[in-house]
């Protein structure tokens, strides 16, 4: 297999390279119990262990565990109370699960621009704004709205990351959501995380996602007498083991992260047509984002990396203004819900029509960095990226 083979196309990313047999204690003891469901048994359960452990590391007040990050979304924004048809304020760049978590719950999206960073630009939300999702996007921590009373962080890309004032992203709003997908910070293939430091917001998330009651351990089912409907978005013991897992090799991950996006700021050729975008201390460097001057400059170096396998990815798919759920707002109710609840007029914020935002995107390529590697391949796959941008 040929250097640029082995260093370059990560098909395992991030937390999938930590999977390991010998280190599943927790989904080893699941199975030899025979037990899957976390409300069978009459001890803590492997997914209460989990949550435990999330509060400890992140600081977070409560956490519960879900089957995925839109769900958790969804749970953050229905514990709100709000009325169907209600507006939520969303990053115009971001994955479309945002925009579908909003309209499943019954709410409108309202897109909003973003800044040179990608992040939402909170300048742009109106007075009186009620709810919005505010996107970690690519680890790089965004700001936060002020004034705002119900801020959701979606942190899928940015487990780990920090504000400046050190608290983790997720725990300053008023809940943050975590994705454990395939290629996200940690894996279980599928999974979600959910906190809050509101108890009360926390008590309803945790009986909505069990048909509406807060179920006792061990006595499965009950149900509260006070019980409002809910769905099944509870997680598996399965799940949570290999999660459980997954959080004892955070730390690692992240510094190895750091080591190699230290090397690669010393390593990436000096191009007037080329910026490396900048990380902040806290952020979580899942990648090196750079901007061309062009985008047949972007669309060479994409043509380049990937005929020496080196992993990249561009960010065209996460522009919602041209995403057919929000042009075309279709819908699989036969009167239109909720589209059918939305204001008269646009339901976007910008201030040139998205035209800025658009030629950022087109610009814009991202290169992942691999945290499991030693620091002399980490050096070796830096430098075989600084050779074919060179060539670009």
């Amino acid at each position: 297999m040929t250097l640029d083979k082995r260093l370059g196309q990560r098909f395992l990313p991030y937390g999938a390279n930590y999977l390991d047999w010998s280190d599943m204690d927790e989904l080893r003891e699941a199975i030899d119990q025979g037990v899957l469901f976390r409300y069978q048994t009459d001890g803590e359960s492997v997914a209460s262990r989990l949550e435990r452990r999330v509060a400890e590391r992140l600081g977070a007040g409560h956490v519960l565990a879900v089957h995925n990050c839109t769900e958790a979304l969804r749970l953050a924004l229905i514990s709100t109370r709000p009325r169907t048809g209600d507006l939520v304020h969303i990053p115009a760049v971001t994955f479309v699960a945002v925009a579908g978590a909003v309209l499943s719950s019954g709410l409108i999206p309202v897109l909003v621009d973003v800044d040179d960073s990608l992040s939402m630009d909170t300048t742009l939300l109106p007075p009186g704004t009620r709810r919005s999702i505010v996107a970690h996007m690519e680890g790089t921590v965004a700001p936060l709205p002020e004034g705002v009373p119900y801020v959701v962080e979606d942190c899928a890309q940015a487990l780990g990351a920090r504000f400046p004032d050190g608290r983790h992203a997720g725990t300053r709003g008023y809940a943050g959501t975590f994705s454990f997908h395939h290629n996200k910070v940690l894996t279980s293939g599928e999974g979600g995380l959910l906190v809050t430091g509101d108890r009360a917001a926390w008590e309803t998330m945790r009986c909505y996602h069990d048909h509406g009651s807060a179920r006792v351990p061990g006595h499965y089912p009950t149900w509260n007498q006070d019980a409002h409907f809910g769905e099944n978005f509870v997680t598996s013991e399965g799940v949570a083991a290999i999660q459980y897992q997954q959080f004892r090799h955070l730390d690692a991950l992240l510094a190895g992260l750091e080591r190699m996006h230290a090397l690669a700021m010393q390593e990436l050729p000096d191009r007037p047509d080329l910026t490396v975008l900048p990380r902040a201390a806290g952020d979580v460097k899942i990648s090196l984002r750079f901007r061309w001057e062009s985008r047949e400059l972007r669309d060479a170096a994409v043509a380049a990396l990937t005929a020496r396998s080196i992993a990249n990815w561009t960010l065209g798919k996460y522009f919602l203004p041209e995403h057919p759920v929000l042009t075309g707002r279709r819908s699989l109710y036969g009167d239109g819900f909720p589209w059918n609840l939305a204001p008269a007029g646009p339901l976007a914020l910008s201030r040139d029509g998205f035209a800025r935002t658009r030629d950022l995107l087109d610009r814009t390529l991202c290169v992942p960095l691999s945290p499991e590697l030693p620091e002399q391949e980490q050096v070796l796959a830096v430098k075989a990226l600084r050779q074919t941008l060179e060539a670009v």
